[in-house]
């Protein structure tokens, strides 16, 4: 089943809306039932590539998903050419979510689109909005990561481990915390050593 388009614009507006829609929860569940097929394939099977291409928006050349992978929809995340993501990766993917190219993520990531209004009756009725993630080529997310709906992270910046990351981050950055915040920009001493007081071999 491909997901109505009417579904996939009431996700992709910035407007509040309800996910208790009939139609909307018949499309979730057969994307559900994808996500247990993929995520019981058989490793390196022709298979599993064939459902990752299904069940993704999109999958570029060379990317590569360990399973299992937690996902609301997945044709709302589109992959890159050559990213890749450790085991255990959450896509709260109602809105949608750009991968760059050459992404790594770490284990136990989290990455969110979507929230609900602190309004108390209105989350008893469903409500719900969605903003897109995007997250640039080469950047890196270390483990238990947890980006945020709207973020924007630009591209080579590294998230250093189980950060929570609320606001947008720049391009060329080391960043940390909770939240997580800019501490360095990638320099020239990052171009000589891979970790503190460990030198990259020459001609590397």
């Amino acid at each position: 089943m491909t997901v109505p388009q009417r579904v996939l614009d009431i996700m992709h507006s910035p407007d509040l809306y309800f996910c208790n829609d009939p139609e909307m929860d018949e499309a979730q569940h057969e994307q559900m039932r994808l996500l247990h097929r993929l995520n019981a394939s058989e490793p390196y099977s022709a298979e599993r590539d064939r459902l990752l291409h299904e069940f993704f928006g999109e999958v570029g050349e060379g990317a590569w998903i360990e399973l299992p992978i937690h996902a609301n929809w997945g044709c709302n995340t589109h992959w890159g050419a050559h990213s890749y993501a450790n085991f255990n990766l959450t896509l709260v993917d109602d809105g949608e979510i750009f991968i760059g190219e050459h992404v790594m993520i770490g284990p136990n990531v989290t990455i969110a689109t979507t929230g609900h209004p602190i309004r108390p009756d209105l989350r008893e009725r469903a409500a719900q909005f969605s903003a897109p993630v995007h997250i640039g080529r080469n950047a890196w997310l270390g483990a238990n990561v947890t980006v945020m709906p709207g973020v924007t992270i630009g591209e080579n910046t590294v998230v250093g481990a189980c950060s929570l990351v609320t606001h947008d981050l720049p391009a060329n950055v080391v960043a940390f915390g909770t939240p997580c915040r800019v501490v360095r920009e990638i320099g020239e001493k990052d171009r000589d050593f891979y970790r503190p007081g460990m030198r990259i071999p020459e001609g590397v």
